[in-house]
């Protein structure tokens, strides 16, 4: 048997931690549409005119919360996908040894992962990729 990705109790940081990433991703994703939403929403305009420059985001917000969120933002797209990965696989591995909150809580982060990956792709959220990253 392979000490990989048991759930032993030496593993319980790792697995806190790969939730933690899944969700904090997942989490910052969904606070630069909300953004980018409001933002159009308060100056009543489109997307076309949100990426002319006069409603940059970091503007919006202090540098380091910008810094934080764009860290966050940039790194659910490259690491989403492995991360749920893993997570599906220890959940499917380590069904038993696993609390029922810690299996929510990776699955939910594997779906959101996900999610955020296929929405990135859509063509509202290609603006809003470039508005938050230009």
């Amino acid at each position: 048997m392979s000490s990989v990705a048991q759930a032993t109790p030496s593993a319980r940081p790792a697995i806190r931690v790969l939730a933690t990433a899944q969700l904090a991703t997942t989490g910052a994703f969904l606070v630069v549409v909300l953004l980018y939403l409001g933002r159009m929403a308060a100056a009543d305009v489109g997307p076309t005119e949100m990426l002319t420059g006069a409603y940059d985001p970091k503007d919006m917000l202090s540098y380091w919360v910008y810094g934080v969120l764009g860290v966050l933002y940039v790194t659910g797209a490259f690491l989403g996908p492995p991360l749920a990965v893993v997570a599906v696989a220890l959940v499917a591995r380590e069904r038993e040894a696993l609390s029922r909150t810690i299996r929510v809580l990776l699955l939910t982060g594997a779906a959101g992962t996900l999610l955020m990956l296929v929405l990135r792709f859509t063509p509202p959220l290609l603006d809003m990729h470039q508005w938050w990253l230009d």
